[in-house]
C-alpha cells in the first residue's frame, strides 16, 4: 500500500503531465495541421488568432497548474 502523501504527490504530478500533454496536442492540431501556425506571405487575422489562443490557454494552464499544487501535500515528509 502506497502512503498517503506520496499518492497525493503523484496524483498532482500525473494530472499536470496529462494537462500539459492534452494542451500541447490541441495546440499542434490547431496550428500545424490546420496551418493556423504558419505565415504564408503576410500575417493573417487566423494567425494572430491561433497566437492569442496560445498565449491566453498557456496562462490557463499556469493558473490550473497554481490551484493543483499551491496547498501542500499532508504526510509527504513522513
Amino acid at each position: 500500500m502506497m502512503e498517503p502523501g506520496i499518492k497525493e504527490f503523484f496524483r498532482r504530478l500525473s494530472l499536470s503531465i496529462g494537462l500539459c500533454i492534452i494542451w500541447a496536442a490541441i495546440n499542434i492540431v490547431i496550428g500545424v495541421k490546420l496551418g493556423y501556425a504558419f505565415f504564408e506571405d503576410k500575417i493573417q487575422t487566423d494567425n494572430i488568432v491561433f497566437y492569442i489562443w496560445v498565449l491566453l490557454s498557456f496562462m490557463g494552464l499556469l493558473w490550473l497548474y497554481i490551484r493543483i499544487w499551491k496547498n501542500p501535500i499532508e504526510h509527504l515528509d513522513d
